[in-house]
């Protein structure tokens, strides 16, 4: 597995599969993922996402009622000083709207590529090729730090 390569400083833009895979300890992404949380941790980088966020990662958990997991979430993206919800705004859907129109991404990804591309963030971390077809996205998908096999 290849280490995964963050930017010395500045915004990183974490798509929700990155927080599930962190908080769930879904292997071999958590391992992969660690560095970036550690460097959070450190003031070195700002994790950032989409309000959104927060709704996607507290549907499965309410629906198992596993209060246990949904207060994790909660904590994570409510409560950790390195890491920042962003509010969705007029812009926000405004350039959403323009990207989804653009490219034919799903509204929840036009939403999350909109807030990281106004925050102006170095990093956008995801497992999600179809964030490849948003331009001057810094995309990086962690399915290619994984060596096949």
């Amino acid at each position: 597995m290849e280490q995964l390569i963050l930017p010395p400083s500045g915004l990183v833009y974490i798509d929700t599969d990155i927080v599930i895979y962190s908080v769930e300890k879904i292997e071999p992404y958590s391992s992969l993922l660690r560095p970036m949380w550690l460097a959070a941790q450190a003031g070195q980088i700002t994790l950032i996402s989409s309000e959104l966020l927060l709704l996607e990662t507290l549907v499965k958990p309410i629906q198992n009622a596993d209060v246990t997991l949904e207060t994790t979430f909660r904590n994570l993206l409510l409560a950790t000083p390195e890491f920042r919800l962003i509010s969705i705004d007029i812009s926000i859907l405004d350039k959403a709207a323009h990207l989804r129109a653009e490219t034919g991404v799903k509204t929840p990804d036009a939403i999350h590529a909109a807030t990281a591309l106004l925050a102006e963030c170095q990093l956008f971390l995801s497992n999600d090729k179809g964030f490849r077809r948003i331009p001057d996205l810094p995309v990086t998908i962690l399915n290619e730090f994984i060596e096949p096999g």
